[in-house]
């Protein structure tokens, strides 16, 4: 429903439904065989993003509150302290362009979506109907 409490009402073609969904299955299948490289390009990102954060942290270590040092049982130190906020600017994280779906979650969108397209194929109607779009709009 809409902010005054309307609903809204709108008709959109049968076709550019089964065009729009069918341009999301292609790209949910190509995400999913790209899966691998897509986390590695990811986790790149991260370790990147994770090093520029620590640099501008280290520099500014003399503002630092709740400093702890621990040597930790293979020797390797793990030190930890909290800047303040606004002490630094972080740089902005990285954000998944892709889909990442447990391989139950893909294999069901997949399901769904092609079954929206089989029915919405043997359609004579034109427009679909807004409970119809309800139903689909989350893969849209």
């Amino acid at each position: 429903m809409a902010r005054n409490g309307k609903s809204i009402s709108v008709k959109i073609a049968t076709t550019k439904v089964i065009k729009a969904l069918e341009t999301k299955l292609a790209q949910i299948r190509k995400d999913k065989e790209n899966q691998k490289e897509n986390d590695a390009r990811y986790q790149k990102a991260v370790e990147k993003y994770n090093k520029e954060v620590g640099k501008l942290c280290l520099a500014e270590v003399s503002k630092a509150k709740d400093l702890s040092a621990h040597t930790r049982y293979n020797n390797e130190i793990n030190v930890s302290f909290t800047l303040p906020a606004g002490t630094i600017a972080l740089p902005a994280e990285p954000q998944k362009d892709y889909l990442d779906l447990p391989d139950w979650q893909f294999r069901e969108q997949v399901e769904e979506i092609e079954n929206a397209i089989r029915i919405l194929k043997m359609t004579d109607e034109e427009v679909v109907s807004t409970s119809t779009y309800n139903a689909i709009a989350r893969y849209l």
